[in-house]
């Protein structure tokens, strides 16, 4: 966010500069900076660019989301008007108030039509237009800005409260497999359920804290996955086989937390069957920035009921859609017998 902030200022910062330089730029003289502020047209014109440029931002930062936003088109007019007036007259009065010459260029390039004996109107008139149509095309650029990142910031709020809907889902799934657990652990007044209660007090930890951030490092995501399975080992036992593997994943990089999970669990939960000997395979690897996932598990019956109809998949999927759009490339493969799932996320 410091970062974006920091680019707006710099792009800011450039586009006065380079609005400011231009009357400098292309005035048709030769001679120095003082030359030119002491000519009454250019001296004229910068003035102008100057408050064009103050009004930009009045109307930008506080005209428009205080009457064009809450619709109280009278007083936006009169302000535009206001506004019009200052632009139009104060550069003319601060010329006449110094005392400017026309300066030595008074038929050079760009130079005004009607300025010749008993023409002042024509000029009045020429110079009003002039500005006007320069005025309302900065009132149509800053509405046309401000529209656009006033959708641009409605769209992140829908999906950050979409992303917040999807996590105060997730939780409530994940209390549920682990939970379920312990629970047949302490049925079975297994040796290990102490084991499983630490590993679980890790997995909360890691859920309520770090969980609860839009991106946490890849290796407390992939710290939070050992434990689950080292969880689901404890529990199953020798009835199913896992094979776990990942590359070295301490390299900097940040992931969206909880977005790995759903499909490895979604493998435990309809890839073990304890009456019989099952298999899940997870491999984890990144190529540079590439993060890739393998999960594969035979299809058997559901280990434990279950009315969510998928709901983790699902949920996963869609925060794929949002976090990492055209990032990101999941394939899952439903067979008759296998269900594999293949996530590839750049990171």
């Amino acid at each position: 966010m410091k970062q974006s902030r920091t680019t707006q200022i710099i792009y800011h910062l450039v586009g006065c500069s380079f609005f400011l330089l231009l009357p400098i730029v292309f005035w048709p003289g030769e001679e120095t900076l003082t030359d030119f502020f002491s000519d009454e047209r250019a001296l004229r014109g910068y003035t102008t660019n100057i408050l064009v440029l103050g009004f930009f931002y009045f109307f930008y930062y506080y005209v428009i989301p205080r009457f064009y936003f809450k619709k109280k088109y009278i007083y936006l007019i009169l302000i535009i008007v206001a506004c019009y007036t200052l632009v139009a007259f104060l550069p003319e009065m601060i010329v006449s108030a110094l005392g400017i010459d026309q300066g030595r260029f008074p038929h050079g390039p760009g130079h005004e039509p009607g300025t010749g004996p008993g023409k002042g109107n024509t000029k009045l008139m020429f110079r009003l237009g002039h500005n006007l149509i320069f005025f309302l095309a900065v009132i149509f650029f800053s509405l046309m800005l401000k529209i656009n990142n006033r959708l641009r910031q409605a769209e992140k709020e829908r999906l950050k409260a979409e992303l917040s809907y999807f996590k105060a889902q997730i939780n409530p799934h994940f209390l549920f497999n682990t939970l379920n657990s312990i629970y047949s652990l302490a049925i079975q007044k297994a040796d290990n359920t102490p084991e499983a209660v630490v590993k679980l007090s890790g997995m909360m930890r890691y859920v309520i804290s770090d969980a609860d951030n839009d991106y946490v490092a890849l290796e407390k995501e992939i710290g939070y996955i050992t434990d689950y399975i080292e969880l689901q080992k404890i529990r199953f036992g020798e009835t199913v086989l896992i094979d776990f593997q990942s590359s070295e994943l301490n390299t900097g990089k940040v992931i969206a937390p909880l977005i790995l999970i759903p499909f490895i669990e979604n493998a435990f939960k309809y890839g073990i069957n304890p009456a019989s000997k099952s298999s899940i395979g997870i491999r984890i690897e990144l190529e540079g920035a590439e993060l890739h996932m393998r999960v594969t598990n035979q299809k058997v019956a559901p280990t434990e009921p279950s009315n969510t109809g998928g709901l983790g998949i699902l949920n996963a999927r869609k925060r794929l859609s949002l976090l990492y759009p055209e990032k990101h490339r999941l394939v899952i493969q439903d067979g008759e017998t296998d269900y594999i799932v293949d996530l590839h996320i750049i990171l």
